[in-house]
């Protein structure tokens, strides 16, 4: 087992007979022992060599002893002192503690004196330890994330970039077909890769590499939704209202595919051959849970009606809420149609 390294103590005291016995007393408890007659020397030597504790007196002539904890305190990298005092100088003792002393001692005649010092120091040379190692595992710690985070970013950027790639050759695919449902299919089936390649792109351009911000999130996806909706013969208007909510990666998936049908549906069919609007809203309610709504002025809808298309998209919403712990709820009693969701944060 290797030595234990030297512990090297400065004490700081004008009385040249204690620093003496300092000197005696405190080297046959194991340290080595530097002696400074007043604060300035104190602080001179203590810029000049390193110290791993430093004992500073209060009484000194000049530069008394806080003055020279003050000095201490603010060098770069500064060692613990152990402030020393009288008995009845309580208030002298907060005020160094207050002043960044990392302990005291009250002076007293005799040797149980240095015996008190010498544990004060194992004592704050334990806690320092204790300090540094947790400074040591904090450091580990952020390293360790910092490289958690980057290879998460690295992840969603390839998965976005990839879910990019296969939208592209369902889009190309579609443009191939004469069936005219068929094409209708896959690009519905491209709008939902969208909505989920859209998370991961936020993930990877953003700090949190754990949590979508859904305003920012849903100003994308809808602004995408309106550029494939919208057209000078059946002109389609989304608006959006939507709170900087943030939610977990698996959690905003699901939202944005259920925003995804609701806002297609919506631009299928509440409007035949005419203008109109689709209304996007979430919100923040009792503190704990979100609300979701989408709305249109159309035609309305039959619940009780078979689903129009290929149902994969009713079939989908039902699911992604189920995801969520919840269910889309239809408000059909009013002009039009109002689609509403709400289910917990986390």
């Amino acid at each position: 087992m290797a030595d234990t390294p030297p512990t090297y103590v400065l004490y700081i005291d004008d009385d040249a007979g204690l620093r003496r016995l300092a000197s005696r007393s405190l080297a046959r408890h194991g340290f080595v022992v530097t002696v400074a007659e007043g604060g300035a020397e104190g602080v001179a030597l203590a810029k000049a060599q390193r110290f791993d504790l430093i004992a500073v007196d209060h009484y000194m002539p000049g530069m008394d002893g806080l003055e020279t904890l003050a000095h201490l305190t603010a060098l770069p990298d500064a060692p613990p002192v152990v402030y020393v005092t009288g008995s009845e100088e309580g208030r002298i003792a907060v005020a160094a503690l207050k002043a960044g002393a990392a302990d005291y001692v009250v002076k007293s005649v005799g040797a149980d004196f240095f015996d008190l010092l010498a544990s004060a120091f194992a004592q704050v040379l334990e806690r320092a330890k204790l300090e540094r190692d947790k400074h040591a595992a904090e450091q580990m710690l952020r390293a360790s994330n910092a490289r958690l985070e980057a290879l998460l970013r690295e992840v969603n950027h390839r998965v976005a970039n990839s879910l990019q790639i296969v939208s592209a050759m369902v889009r190309m695919q579609s443009t191939a077909l004469a069936d005219e449902s068929a094409r209708a299919a896959l690009e519905d089936t491209q709008r939902r890769i969208t909505a989920v390649a859209q998370v991961h792109r936020r993930l990877y351009t953003t700090n949190d590499v754990e949590q979508v911000d859904m305003r920012e999130y849903l100003r994308a996806l809808v602004d995408e939704l309106g550029e494939t909706w919208s057209s000078d013969a059946e002109p389609r208007t989304l608006s959006l209202s939507a709170e900087p909510i943030r939610l977990a990666t698996d959690r905003a998936v699901s939202l944005g595919v259920i925003v995804t049908e609701l806002v297609s549906n919506a631009c299928k069919y509440a409007y035949p051959l005419k203008a109109g609007e689709v209304r996007i809203a979430l919100s923040q309610i009792d503190g704990d849970r979100f609300q979701l709504a989408v709305e249109d002025d159309g035609v309305g809808m039959d619940v009780a009606a078979p689903a129009r298309g290929t149902g994969v998209g009713t079939k989908l919403i039902r699911a992604m809420a189920q995801s969520l712990h919840t269910i889309v709820e239809y408000d059909v009693g009013r002009s039009g149609v109002r689609a509403t969701l709400q289910a917990a944060l986390g």
